[in-house]
This record gives C-alpha cells, sequence and structure tokens, in this order.
C-alpha cells in the first residue's frame, strides 16, 4: 500500500509540476513577473528570496518582500504551484503585471500548462517506446526481436467456462495442466482434446500468480473444445531513438483522438440518459490503478502517467470556469466584446465553478470509495492483523 501511494504521488506531483512549470517560464518570458514558485503545496517550510541583489534563505510561511520570484519549499509534496503578478487582475498599471498584457500573451501563458502535460506526454511515450513497448507480435509474421514473450487474452465470449471462471483481458496463460506452451496453436490443439475433461490453468493479472480449474466445452464459433477466450502473442520491443521519437508523437496524437471520442460519447450518452459506458475514475480510483500498473512493470507505469498527462491537459482546456479553458474562453469573449467581463462577476463564475468541480470530485470519490470498498477492508485487515 504505502509504495502505491508513493507512486501515485510521484506520478501527481510530476504533472501538477510540469504543468505550473509551463505557466512560470512562459510568463517570465513574455515579461510577467512570478511573485512564487513553489515545490509542493503550502504551508511553507522555507524559500529563497532576492534581496538588495542577493538571494536569500528563509525559513517559514510568514510574508516576505522579494525583489525576484520566491523559490519555496512546501510542506505538501504534490507538484507545485505558481504565483503570477496581477493573476487575479490586479496591477493593470504595472508593466510586469499579467493583467497589464495583450490578450494574446495572457492567453500564451494560461495556454503554456496543458501545452507542457501534452509535452510531457510525448516526451514519456517516446521513452517508451525507445525502452520497449508491449506489442502485438504475429506468429505467422517477420520475426519480431521482442522481449518477455507471453499469451494474454483479448477478448472473452459470454456464458464460457472462460466468463465463469473469471478469466479478463489482459490476464497472462502460463501454463495448461502444469504445461506452458510457446505458441497459440498450441494451447488451442491442446484444449480442443480436453473435451469434457478439466484443465488447471495458471495465469497472471496485474503480477500476481493465480490458478483455476474448468472444464473445455465445443464452442460453436469454433467447433472445438476451447475456453472461450481470444488470445494473442505479446513482447516488448524496442526501437532505435529516431524511431521512438515518431512514434511517441504518433501515439501521443492517437490517444488525443482516443479521449476526445471519449468525452464526446460521454456528453452525448449523459443527454440521451445512455450508460456512460465508460467508467469515471477519481482520485481514489486513479490511486487504486496506480498500484495496480506498477504491478505490472516499470514501462506500464510510463504509458500510464502519458496517459494521465494528456487526460489533465484536455480536461484543463475545457472551457470550464476555474480551469485554464475557462480562463481563456473570458479572454475569447473580451477580444470578442473589445472590452473585459466585469472583474466581480468573472471571479464569482470562476468561484461558481471551482465550487462545482470540488462537489464533482468529492461525488466522484465517493463513488470510487465504495466501488473499491473490497480494496480498503482487505488492506485495513492487513493493518490491524
Amino acid at each position: 500500500m504505502l509504495t502505491t501511494i508513493v507512486i501515485f504521488l510521484l506520478i501527481l506531483g510530476l504533472l501538477v509540476f510540469v504543468h505550473e512549470c509551463g505557466h512560470f517560464f512562459t510568463a517570465r518570458k513574455l515579461g510577467v513577473k512570478c511573485d512564487e514558485f513553489g515545490f509542493g503545496f503550502p504551508p511553507r517550510i522555507c524559500g529563497w528570496k532576492k534581496v538588495n541583489g542577493k538571494r536569500k534563505f528563509f525559513w517559514g510561511s510568514a510574508q516576505v518582500e522579494s525583489e525576484d520570484t520566491i523559490y519555496s519549499l512546501n510542506w505538501i509534496p504534490m507538484g507545485g504551484f505558481v504565483q503570477i503578478k496581477g493573476e487575479n487582475g490586479e496591477g493593470k498599471a504595472d508593466k510586469d503585471s499579467f493583467a497589464h498584457q495583450k490578450i494574446w500573451k495572457r492567453a500564451l501563458i494560461l495556454s503554456a500548462g496543458v501545452t507542457m502535460n501534452v509535452v510531457l506526454c510525448a516526451v514519456l511515450m517516446m521513452f517508451v517506446f525507445g525502452i520497449g513497448a508491449p506489442q502485438a507480435i504475429d506468429e505467422n509474421g517477420p520475426i519480431v526481436d521482442a522481449k518477455d514473450l507471453k499469451i494474454q487474452i483479448i477478448s472473452v465470449l459470454e456464458n464460457t467456462p472462460a466468463a465463469q471462471m473469471g478469466l479478463m483481458m489482459g490476464d497472462e496463460l502460463l501454463t495448461l495442466d502444469g504445461t506452458k506452451f510457446d505458441k497459440i496453436t498450441e494451447v488451442q490443439d491442446y484444449l480442443a482434446t480436453k473435451e469434457n475433461q478439466e484443465v488447471k490453468i495458471q495465469y497472471v493479472r496485474l503480477g500476481q500468480t493465480m490458478e483455476a480449474t474448468t472444464i473445455p466445452v465445443v464452442l460453436s464459433e469454433t467447433g472445438r473444445a476451447g475456453l472461450g477466450v481470444g488470445l494473442t502473442k505479446t513482447g516488448i520491443v524496442s526501437y532505435p531513438w529516431y524511431e521512438a521519437i515518431w512514434l511517441g508523437i504518433k501515439g501521443t496524437y492517437l490517444m488525443f483522438l482516443q479521449i476526445i471520442i471519449g468525452f464526446a460519447t460521454l456528453i452525448k450518452n449523459a443527454f440521451i440518459h445512455k450508460p456512460l459506458g465508460v467508467e469515471v475514475a477519481g482520485p481514489v480510483g486513479i490511486a487504486v490503478m496506480t498500484g495496480q500498473i506498477a504491478r505490472m512493470g516499470f514501462v506500464y507505469i510510463l504509458q500510464f502517467t502519458a496517459l494521465l498527462s494528456l487526460n489533465l491537459a484536455i480536461i484543463n482546456f475545457l472551457p470550464i470556469p476555474a480551469l485554464d479553458g475557462g480562463r481563456v474562453f473570458f479572454l475569447i469573449i473580451e477580444k470578442i466584446r473589445g472590452r473585459a467581463i466585469n472583474e466581480k462577476v468573472e471571479q464569482i463564475i470562476h468561484t461558481v465553478g471551482f465550487a462545482l468541480l470540488m462537489v464533482l470530485i468529492v461525488v466522484v470519490t465517493a463513488s470510487d470509495i465504495w466501488g473499491y470498498r473490497g480494496w480498503f477492508v482487505n488492506i485495513w485487515q492487513k493493518i490491524v492483523n
């Protein structure tokens, strides 16, 4: 459990930190002062301020004056934050204030965070393809230099022995009656000879080896005895750096399209009162998934982090008040109208939007806790026993 929490916090911290770095460096490049850049979230432990042209170290969270950005170290280890001068509309007369800048500059600063999350996704995917990415291997195709070859389940038919014993997509097939097979055809041929006979199956799910016994039956789809699963051979395939760069960019683009399609389906189903068709996970659900993926290996953690980073970018750029996308939307309105919306009105809208987001997070988190209650009970038993 501790490992899961640490990995989750590291991933979350990386995503938030990279996001805030985007805002920070873009603001500095465009001549906007950043009052503070914090590692972690307050309360502050210590920091470095600039006085008379020199950096000075200080302790505590008291308000301090600095000629330049205060760099702080904070108690809550979850990424970081940046305080940009004039981000709430104050200091319009100051040239180094966010509020003083032209609309295009403000839009760039607000968009820089999500841009960095997209870049992080692409970079992580480049590493994944360079280190070695899971890939389906065609047994009858050209020979591929792959490591960690395994036979995995990619589909499970309903009302079959596989479904009844609880086999799931992604499970790795280890042995049948203690025998390990290298080819899918060998697995299928063996099961075909075991009609109405017990077969002991050993498989791996999320890093845990499991066993079960079932009886193969004749399947209408094949006319032969089997379990009712679709199988594929997978392996870890690495690419030269120049191919890994292109594949990382391509992978990011394809994931972006899939996430957009997923959001569109989510919204469509919500309006026509259909089941969502996808699971919506909150912080608790993501933390549990992090633990499950961590057991699968380092490359899977990188892929998961890349996917989360891209999700964060897309969600944060939606035109929802309090999010970066919502603030950019107000800039578009300002450009069209020729003048900004009343500051108090905009602040109220962002506050209400933030409150609704918090309510949504609480609801989704409560749903996570209920959905993963068995996981929590198991953890609690480990603690008290």
